[in-house]
């Protein structure tokens, strides 16, 4: 099947169909894109609109909440601190991220601190907690889809995310008014956590790597959310399920002189979670690439050093 057939596939199908047919896409690809997810267009037309009003406050104030010490991992990271793993320049974007919260004195507080908020704009909280619970709901439905098509049982996941480190994260790529010696908007990479949601934006390129060695661009249907397989779950299931290398290109003409903002969410597993590689992906012909276990929030702070947020 060719890489321009990437399927959009309806998460309102029949459920076993549904399991085939994101299985076979993520093993494929690496990506699917998903329609029907169930998440309220309003409730994404608010947070769109929040985040562009975010991005456009002063530098000072958005710097306010850009917390040393925390790996970008609550609050504001400044442009072009970022920087893919093994590339020479850092991503032309600045981020916000909202992650989950954790009762007082919970046993994995340690890992994941409480979240930042802005004083504006407006509702800002409200809208990015009912996103965040939205985004973790359909993360959880298509993680039950692929455990299904491993082989597993439909809930072997839950008590693998339950209370996971998930991230909201969102984006903006401001304008190019010339070329960066050759940065761009986000260089090529792979996820770090299990699976990535991410809503489509409204302006284009996101581009996978095929295994021919070209570059395909994904442009989701509207509405439509674009799901990746993250290193986490590649880990998993001993490179079964890839995770794909994907970039943001730089827009070209006119196109440069615009903002760009998207909106992934990067569902991952519970920190404390041992990494041990699935026996049903274990064969002659895959031998097991990860005989010694180390735990999720091991491998997330190494993956973090790696990409600039952790010193």
């Amino acid at each position: 099947m060719p890489l321009e057939t990437l399927p959009v596939i309806s998460l309102a199908g029949d459920s076993t169909t549904l399991s085939r047919d994101l299985g076979e896409s993520f093993k494929t690809f690496g990506f699917a894109m998903v329609k029907d997810h169930g998440i309220d267009d309003a409730l994404i037309a608010r947070a769109w609109a929040l985040t562009a009003e975010f991005f456009a406050l002063p530098e000072a104030e958005k710097r306010s909440y850009y917390l040393d010490g925390l790996s970008g991992a609550r609050g504001y990271t400044p442009f072009g601190t970022e920087i893919a793993k093994g590339a020479r320049l850092h991503d032309l974007k600045e981020f916000w991220h909202v992650g989950r919260d954790l009762p007082p004195g919970h046993s994995l507080s340690d890992s994941m601190p409480p979240n930042v908020w802005p004083t504006r704009p407006e509702a800002f909280r409200e809208t990015f907690e009912a996103l965040y619970a939205e985004f973790d709901a359909v993360g959880a439905r298509i993680l039950s889809h692929i455990a299904v098509w491993l082989g597993l049982d439909e809930h072997w996941f839950d008590p693998a995310i339950d209370d996971g480190n998930s991230v909201m994260r969102l984006l903006h790529y401001p304008p190019i008014p010339d070329a960066e010696s050759g940065a761009i908007r986000a260089g090529a990479h792979e996820d770090i956590n299990l699976i990535t949601l991410l809503l489509g934006a409204e302006e284009a390129g996101l581009e996978l790597l095929a295994r021919d060695g070209r570059w395909i661009g994904v442009s989701p249907p509207e509405g439509a959310l674009v799901v990746n397989i993250g290193d986490m779950l590649q880990r998993l299931t001993n490179h079964v399920l890839p995770s794909t290398t994907h970039r943001v290109r730089n827009p070209d003409g006119e196109r440069a002189k615009f903002s760009r903002y998207s909106m992934p969410f990067f569902l991952h597993l519970r920190s404390d979670f041992p990494f041990v590689t699935l026996p049903q992906c274990i064969s002659a012909e895959n031998p097991d690439r990860y005989p010694v276990s180390i735990t999720a929030d091991d491998y997330l702070q190494e993956r973090l050093r790696e990409i600039g947020l952790k010193k």
